[in-house]
């Protein structure tokens, strides 16, 4: 082990304490979409604290609405804000944005979770809570990274800049403002929790709601009727059909399964108003999964034939015609090429760490990369601590040791990617 890999290894050793401390302050502190202000103060006093050149960047829809990439969430067109900290803004070497949101999703019920979902509770070297994988810690390790290389007098040749971004989970308004805004790198690391795979390529995906119509009758006389509940069930089963042919049309590498790259998803459904009365509508939302290089509108186009398609088979809904809408995350797809330097240098880094190889592989949901990727022309990849599956799960956690093997990674990375 090389001097400056002894001295990353030892200051990481040293501020574990600190590390696990300032995450469970972040889980601690809840940043739900539109309320992600106390959590970006703390943000912002750490980066100050490192004597990092920090900003508060208002996120206004305003500024961002005629942008082909712009997803309208619902929430707040003005009141949030993103934090940046630059180390050394006046370098003119290779730059490295460290990327990470901290709004996450709602807890669902409290009743599944062994402790409050904002305890930051840690238990068998695990920090649980929401956010606590997706992605506070993920956050932080960017942030120690850059900690521990000052610690150890390091100074990259070119400038670090952390992004504590708002909005991922609702369409990316947070890390597009900051891309409108002009903030811009050499390459970007997205802190996602990724498993400490290394993760160039994204699925995209796009929210959709689909408006079936039936016709109401008394349920005595259900034959009289039309049931958008049976004709829902009849679409639903098509759906699954429609995923498992898109599957077997496209050829994508670097995912772990193939059959498992562009999901399509039911997740909510409304219908009937009475025990006693036949659905005369149902309303479903889902999210329909776009593959590596493909367009949005050759996705939408996809879907959009196969509703009519199965329609035009049936009777009722031939000549009542069901209602398809895409609404709040758009997500593309994205990609960054495997050979790019930024993954090579990622890869050393972690094999210096790690003494062994890293994986490459693709990831099956929407982020924050295809805007680096598609709308800045910033090569990105998804790497960082905790295990996806866990995240928008009750009792949340990201591993301990997970998190300080990033911290030496990333502080690897910035020595390899700014020094050359």
């Amino acid at each position: 082990m090389t001097n400056i890999q002894t001295l990353i290894e030892s200051k990481t050793h040293e501020m574990k304490n600190e590390i696990i401390s300032f995450i469970q302050q972040l889980v601690q502190t809840p940043s739900l979409a539109n309320d992600e202000g106390s959590v970006q103060k703390i943000i912002f006093d750490k980066l100050q604290s490192l004597d990092l050149q920090s900003e508060a960047i208002p996120v206004k829809f305003e500024d961002i609405k005629d942008h082909p990439a712009f997803n309208d969430d619902g929430f707040s067109p003005d009141s949030r804000i993103n934090v940046i900290g630059q180390w050394n803004t006046d370098k003119k070497g290779r730059s490295l944005i460290l990327n990470g949101h901290v709004d996450v999703v709602p807890t669902g019920p409290e009743k599944l979770w062994n402790e409050s979902p904002w305890s930051g509770a840690v238990k068998d070297a695990r920090i649980y809570g929401r956010g606590s994988c997706d992605m506070k810690a993920g956050l932080a390790s960017g942030i120690f990274a850059i900690q521990v290389l000052k610690s150890i007098d390091f100074e990259p040749k070119g400038n670090i800049m952390i992004q504590s971004v708002i909005g991922e989970e609702s369409g990316g308004c947070g890390t597009l403002t900051n891309i409108v805004k002009g903030y811009t790198g050499d390459a970007a690391v997205i802190l996602e929790p990724t498993s400490l795979k290394l993760c160039p390529i994204q699925s995209g995906a796009l929210t959709f709601r689909l408006t079936i119509p039936g016709k109401a009758t008394h349920a005595a006389m259900r034959w009289d009727g039309v049931s958008a509940i049976e004709k829902f069930n009849m679409i639903n089963q098509s759906i699954i059909e429609l995923e498992k042919q898109r599957h077997s049309s496209f050829s994508v590498k670097y995912y772990e399964s193939p059959e498992r790259v562009a999901p399509i998803n039911i997740g909510t459904i409304k219908g009937g108003e009475w025990h006693s009365t036949v659905p005369e509508s149902v309303v479903v939302e889902g999210r329909f999964g776009v593959f590596p290089g493909e367009s949005v509108s050759d996705a939408r186009m996809a879907f959009s034939d196969h509703l009519k398609k199965v329609s035009n088979a049936d009777s009722w809904l031939k000549e009542n015609p069901l209602i398809l809408e895409w609404f709040e995350g758009q997500f593309e797809s994205g990609k960054t090429d495997v050979e790019h330097s930024i993954i090579n240098n990622l890869k050393m880094a972690y094999e210096k760490v790690n003494n062994s190889s890293a994986k490459i592989e693709g990831v099956t949901y929407g982020s924050d990369l295809r805007l680096f990727t598609n709308h800045a022309d910033i090569p990105a990849v998804l790497f960082g601590p905790g295990d996806v599956r866990l995240a928008h799960s009750a009792n949340e956690y990201v591993e301990i040791e997970e998190v300080l093997t990033c911290i030496k990674i990333i502080s690897n990375l910035i020595i390899n990617w700014c020094e050359e």
